[in-house]
């Protein structure tokens, strides 16, 4: 019999009441990770999903008992007892393409819709250029970069760095690769 981790079954429930509600969602943030070869411990789920559908998942979210702790028109968090989920809304050209985009992959939690690797560097690098103090996000995009440069559609990457001014960074990481 196979044990499934308190995340894993925080998943299944989450995922299972967007496709009761009809909202399509992309796992994004650490967990998003493993299926692109990079593995990191998380505690939280980090889902991408359309802003229209932001109020019917607060209402749903609430009924199965978690408690809003922060909302914007780009984001919301919410918590029940020692487990969190974070929505980042699509609203965005960008983000509303990457969510259209999202694969379903079989993963270790079972199948589950995820961004792609170039997205996903994009949503890191968008977390790191929001606050410098999130040294996580780099490593994570190092992570990235490492074990999938050659997979990756490094013209799109390369958008995503000059959207944020960095492409400097992404030039210097492409170097430490090297």
């Amino acid at each position: 019999m196979t044990t499934v981790s308190r995340l894993g079954r925080q998943i299944r429930e989450l995922t299972a009441m967007l496709g009761n509600i009809g909202v399509r969602y992309a796992l994004i943030g650490g967990l998003a990770l493993a299926p692109y070869n990079v593995i990191r411990a998380t505690q939280d789920v980090d889902l991408l999903v359309d802003l229209e559908n932001a109020d019917a998942i607060e209402r749903e979210l609430t009924a199965l008992g978690y408690r809003s702790v922060h909302r914007s028109a780009d984001a919301a968090n919410c918590v029940r007892g020692d487990e969190r989920v974070d929505l980042l809304y699509a609203h965005r050209p960008a983000a509303k393409r990457l969510l259209a985009g999202a694969r379903t992959l079989v993963t270790s939690l079972g199948e589950l819709r995820v961004i792609s690797s170039e997205g996903l560097i994009g949503f890191k690098l968008q977390g790191l250029a929001n606050d410098p103090r999130r040294t996580q996000d780099l490593e994570d995009i190092r992570a990235l970069l490492r074990a999938n440069r050659e997979r990756l559609d490094m013209a799109e990457v390369r958008e995503y760095f000059r959207l944020f001014d960095r492409e400097p960074l992404l030039n210097d990481l492409l170097r430490e690769l090297d």
